[in-house]
Order: structure tokens, then sequence, then C-alpha cells
């Protein structure tokens, strides 16, 4: 028996090594990638430019107040500013991966070797393909930008600073980017009030451009062409446009403020609860019940390296190379349901071992893995944790966001939510986010991790660390500190309700209020 604990001893070592390896080259490999937030900026910047046009539907329309006070003063010179950001952050994750590519070395074939995965294309230049995709769709973002850049500065008035952004762009020789550069060319005709148009311009128009920028240059293209009729229907319809951008800026700004002030006054609830009534206040209730694990740090180890990063970091994605399946050649359907497919996998394969390491343990003290549907306050204490964590994880998260400065990197579903519209890969990554992730991380994290870890620290300790843990998992520098703050809700939640289906609730909630701002932002642009 001695032998083969050390057998495994040694094994769970190894797999420690590796998967400190993976996760560290994972969080490193962010650093220098776009945040979603910083796209977000960008979605809700373009959302403040429908409205900023908005002039009322009527005399002494109050809307136009609310206009005034959303927009600012100065809506286009704060638009620019957005874009500029977001250009030079571009640029700098074009460097990075070119980077990359030129330190990727491609060896030529050697007839030893296992056969490739793709007929043809060797894993080297297979990475290098996936490499060069990424580049290039981040040069596509970076010209749509520049574009858009421009616009905003004829808007302004610098027509000359205007013509030096897209002159460039226009020049550009690149299958991939040929369209945009039909298009600077065009805005370069337009701009400079040329009446030799092309035959497809209103394509190229609405090729690359959305939500205002549309707007502004078919407004100059009909000015050119005379078209005052369509003129006249293009300022109608942005008029409803800015109505409804209108509708969709209160929503995405008004139902996390009014969490956030509901959040507050809950928090300031329960503190003056906590002085009054000490021992018997929420804050306090199943504090320091802390419980009964009759397993060691060993079965603590092993759940989480095998089933949690062994599985999602090697073990899966090898299975999946198999089968030459390659993501980031998927369309945006088919790559939702890659998403979803792996992590049901990766989660019923953590189940599992988690199942096989504590069996010999069963049965198990009344409060592990509890979910208790009748216990109706588990409701409560979901919907309170939610409350209670949209003031914490915002305030964090700003002044986290004045460090990483649109870096660090994001979870890949929000970028693929929030650029694409399809109803179905919407529905599958809701699926994914808001139902199969609250379940397994969860289970793995709240009702095993955290009670486990009671064993040998105090539960306000084994909420710091699982949530830490809990943080790193996601694999992104920048959302450390706020999936932190947001996994020390989550686990304060279950140690004072005793009921895995409020932290699931909780975490359900954060995921879906996530992913319903993305779905309108993302519908902002038409």
């Amino acid at each position: 028996m001695d032998a083969i604990k050390l057998i495994k001893r040694v094994v769970l070592t190894a797999l420690t090594l590796l998967a400190v390896f993976l996760v560290g080259t994972s969080l490193v490999q962010s650093f220098n990638q776009p945040q979603v937030q910083s796209r977000l900026e960008l979605y809700q910047t373009n959302l403040l430019l429908h409205v900023a046009e908005y002039q009322g539907e009527y005399p002494n329309d109050p809307a136009v107040q609310i206009v005034q006070a959303l927009a600012g003063e100065e809506p286009l010179e704060a638009a620019l500013k957005q874009y500029q950001e977001a250009v030079a952050s571009t640029e700098e994750a074009i460097a990075t991966q070119s980077s990359r590519l030129s330190s990727t070395v491609i060896l030529p074939p050697d007839e030893s070797s296992d056969p490739p995965l793709i007929e043809g294309i060797n894993p080297p230049e297979l990475a290098e393909l996936k490499i060069q995709k990424q580049i290039s769709n981040q040069e596509t973002l970076r010209d749509e930008l520049l574009l858009r850049l421009g616009i905003l500065k004829a808007s302004q008035g610098n027509l000359d600073q205007a013509i030096e952004t897209w002159t460039p762009l226009a020049e550009r020789s690149s299958p991939h980017l040929e369209s945009t550069a039909n298009t600077a060319n065009l805005l370069l005709t337009l701009w400079q009030d040329s009446r030799t148009l092309p035959a497809n311009s209103e394509e190229l128009l609405t090729q690359n451009l959305e939500g205002w920028f549309h707007y502004q240059a078919f407004r100059k293209l009909y000015q050119i062409q005379g078209q005052d009729e369509a003129l006249t229907r293009l300022n109608l319809q942005e008029q409803e446009i800015a109505a409804e951008s209108l509708g969709k800026l209160a929503t995405v700004t008004g139902i996390p403020a009014f969490g956030f002030v509901v959040g507050v006054g809950l928090l300031i609830f329960l503190g003056i609860q906590w002085v009054l009534k000490r021992k018997d206040s929420l804050l306090v209730q199943n504090g320091d019940n802390t419980w009964e694990t009759p397993w060691d740090w060993e079965t603590i180890w092993q759940v989480f390296i095998v089933g949690f990063f062994f599985l999602g970091q090697v073990l899966v994605p090898i299975v999946v190379q198999l089968f030459g399946v390659q993501s980031a050649m998927l369309d945006v359907r088919s790559r939702a349901f890659y998403i979803l497919a792996t992590y049901i996998a990766i989660a019923i394969g953590g189940l599992l071992v988690l199942f096989f390491s504590i069996r010999s343990f069963f049965p198990l003290a009344k409060d592990w893995f509890r979910f208790n549907v009748l216990q109706a306050s588990w409701i409560s204490w979901g919907f309170g944790g939610y409350f209670a964590a949209l003031p914490l994880v915002i305030l964090v998260s700003i002044i986290n966001q004045q460090f990483w400065q649109g870096r660090g990197g994001s979870n890949p579903i929000l970028s693929i939510a929030l650029e694409n519209r399809d109803t179905v890969a919407l529905t599958i990554f809701f699926i994914t986010a808001s139902v199969a992730a609250p379940i397994f991380e969860e289970i793995m994290f709240r009702g095993f991790l955290l009670p486990s870890l009671t064993r040998y620290f105090s539960v306000t300790t084994a909420i710091v660390l699982s949530s830490l843990l809990f943080a790193l998992a996601h694999l992104n520098l920048s959302e450390v500190l706020p999936l932190a703050t947001l996994g020390m809700v989550l686990g304060f939640v279950y140690t004072r309700s005793r009921n895995l289906l409020s932290s699931i609730l909780l975490h359900s909630l954060w995921n879906s209020g996530t992913l319903f701002s993305l779905f309108v932002l993302g519908s902002g642009g038409s």
C-alpha cells in the first residue's frame, strides 16, 4: 500500500507541476489580450452616439434632457478617445501575435513521426495557421475601427486628419483587407465631394459600417447624389434608432444602477443588523460551523488536479486534437456547440473523479452537497447575494481596470457573444454560462473545496482560498480580483445558507446578467 500511495503522490506531483505550468502560461498569455470590457465600452459609445442625435418627438420633450445628461457635452470627443484607445490596443495585440508567429518553428516532416491530425498539415503548421488567423482577424478589426475613427474626425471638422487616417487603409493589398480598403477609398471620395462614385457604394458602406457611422456615411452619400427623399427617410430612421438606443442605454445602465443601489442598501442593512444582533445576525449565521470532513488534503489535491485542471487543460484538449477539431476555424454556431460540448465533457469527467475519490467515505454527513429545494430561503439567499455582489464587484473592477487598462484577457465566450447575433449560438452560450457552469463550478468550488478546507482552516480562510482558486481557474489575469470578490460572496452565501442551490442561483444570475448586457449592447449598432 505504501508503494501504491508513493506512486500516486508522484503522479499527482507531476500533474500538479504540469497544471501549474499550463495555468501559468495561460495567465501570462492573457496579459496582452484585450478585455471584453474595452469592447463593451465601444459598444456603449456607439449607443451614445446614436442617442446624441435624438431631437425629441415633440417640443420640450423631457427625453432630450435625459439625452444631454447621458451623452455629455462633447459625445464626439469622448467617442474619438475611446476609438483611439481601441486602435492602440488592437495594434498591440497584432504585434504580440506577430511576435509569437515569428518564434514558431516549423520543422521538416519526419517519416518516423506520427501522422498529422489533419491530412497535409502537421501540428506546428496548424499552430501557425491558428496564429495567422488571429492576426488576420485583429487586422480586420483594426481597419474597421480606423474607418470609424476617420468618420469621427471628419464629423468634428478635422477633414485633413480623417484623410490621413483613411489613406493608409485604402492602400492595403492583403486579400482579407480588400473590403475595408475599398470602403476607405469610398470614404475618401465622399468627404472630398467627388461625384465619381463606385456602383456598389451602398454595399460597401453597409458591409463595413454600422450604427451611427453607417448613417453618417449614407448621409454624405445621399447629399452628393442629391437624393433628397432618401436623405429624409434616413433622418427619420435615425431618429427611430436614436429613441431605441436611448431605451437600450437606459436598460444596460439603469438595471445595474438599480442593482447597485439595492446592493448598497442591503450591505448597510446587514452591517446595522450585525452591530445590533451580532451572533444572531445573518452575517454570522453558521459562520463558525465547519464541515465534518472525513478525507484529508490528498483527496482534495486529487480531485482538483485530476478532476479539474488535468481534465480541462490536458485530457479534453488532447481528445479534441485527436478528432482534428480546431475551434478557431469554426463558425459562431459550431463554435458555440463546441464550447458547450467540451464544457459538459469536462464537467462530467470532473464529477466522476469527485465521486470515485470520496465514495469510500460514504455515507457523508447530511450537510454535504445539499440541494434542498424545499428550503425556500435559498431563493432569497441567491438574489440577496447577487445584489450584494454587484457593488462589491463593480468597485473592485473599477480599481482593477485602472491597472490593466483594457488588457489581461477575458472569457472567450463573452467576446464571441458580443460580436455575433446568432440566436441559436446565443441560446447555447446561455446554457453553457448560466446553467452548466454554475452547477459544475458550485459543486466543485463551494460544494467540495470550501467545506474540505475547513478541516484545516477557519470558514473565513476557506472562503478566501477557494475564491482565489476559483478566480485563477478562469485563466485571465484581469479577472482574478473581480472573480475572487464574486467567489467570496458565493462562498459566504453557501456557508450561511448551507444549500448549494443558493450559490448556484447567484452564479447563474451573475452570468445571465453579463450575457444580457452583451446581447443588448451587441444589438445596438443597427
